[in-house]
């Protein structure tokens, strides 16, 4: 999801999730006995979205099919599909422009087709990065297709899809669209949120809303060494073709949360991986996150409702 492959790992001492003077319910942290999954409404500003990063991707080689079960297994209520193209036009599941970090392969995605990625050992790499979580299983498995990731969990899975430097794809928004059309996840009798398309580009954003108005849409912000800040003229252009903000949870904070809250928009910060850290954002008000951990955070909802 970043753009850039650092990770900031923050601990934080404060565990509670009091709310501080202040805070109204109109961005406060969702009430525990209405995140889980008893909500119809999977866009609810009082429910907490679990979104599987890159799948299960703590435990397993990301944007796979295993790393997408075991996230679904750990009651994840989102997969995230990161998407890029081949050189013939397939949309595939893969977080990087190029094959070099999480393949046996080099070079850009766009430089090859579907049948040469295809060949390309897609989860020997994590079992090197990772010993302690290595399985025999993970080597040898492939790149999937979007329209592979769909054909295989169907409806029975809700999908976080992000648009990938869809500068260097002409044809992404349609195809995508084309894509989800034809699984029935978009349209008249599709459950609102089954599908939610995020980006860091507001143009492609912008396509695809005036594609189909009816697609909730987030726009990701990345502020690399600067403590976030957002305007209310950024928010009230935002609201104009999407319904929420994702931001780097380590470069903002209460206030922050607050202000997209208090705007009408939901809030999905990344990579929040340990609980102290969702913790926080819980309290500052976030409708959700995205982990790599989806099991920490199942955990962390189910005692917040007990």
């Amino acid at each position: 999801m970043k753009k850039s492959m650092k990770r900031v790992a923050m601990t934080i001492a404060a565990l509670g999730l009091s709310f501080a003077v202040g805070v109204t319910s109109a961005f406060a942290a969702p009430d525990a006995a209405r995140a889980g999954k008893g909500d119809k409404d999977l866009l609810s500003p009082d429910r907490v979205l679990n979104v599987a990063h890159r799948g299960a991707s703590g435990h397993a080689p990301e944007h796979t099919i295993v790393a997408y079960q075991l996230a679904k297994k750990m009651k994840a209520d989102y997969i995230e599909i990161d998407l890029q193209m081949t050189k013939d036009g397939h949309l595939i599941a893969m977080h990087d422009e190029t094959l070099d970090r999480t393949t046996n392969g080099t070079g850009l995605v766009k430089d090859h087709t579907l049948a040469e990625i295809k060949r390309l050992d897609a989860g020997s790499w994590f079992n090197e990065a990772h010993p302690d979580k290595a399985k025999p299983a993970y080597k040898g498995l492939k790149v999937p297709t979007l329209d592979e990731v769909l054909r295989h969990f169907g409806h029975s899975a809700n999908y976080y899809i992000e648009t990938k430097a869809p500068e260097i794809y002409p044809g992404m928004e349609e195809k995508l669209l084309k894509t989800l059309e034809a699984h029935r996840l978009i349209g008249k009798h599709a459950k609102r949120g089954k599908v939610i398309i995020q980006s860091f580009s507001p143009e492609s954003l912008k396509k695809i809303h005036a594609l189909n108005p009816e697609i909730p849409l987030v726009t990701l912000l990345w502020y690399e060494n600067q403590q976030g800040r957002i305007t209310k003229r950024e928010l009230d252009e935002i609201k104009t073709y999407a319904i929420g903000v994702g931001a780097n949870f380590d470069r903002i904070d209460r206030a922050y949360v607050q202000k997209v809250r208090k705007s009408g928009l939901l809030f999905h910060p990344y990579t929040v991986n340990e609980k102290p850290d969702m913790k926080r954002m819980l309290d500052w008000g976030a409708t959700g996150m995205f982990t790599n951990y989806a099991d920490r955070l199942t955990d962390l909802l189910k005692k917040n409702c007990n």
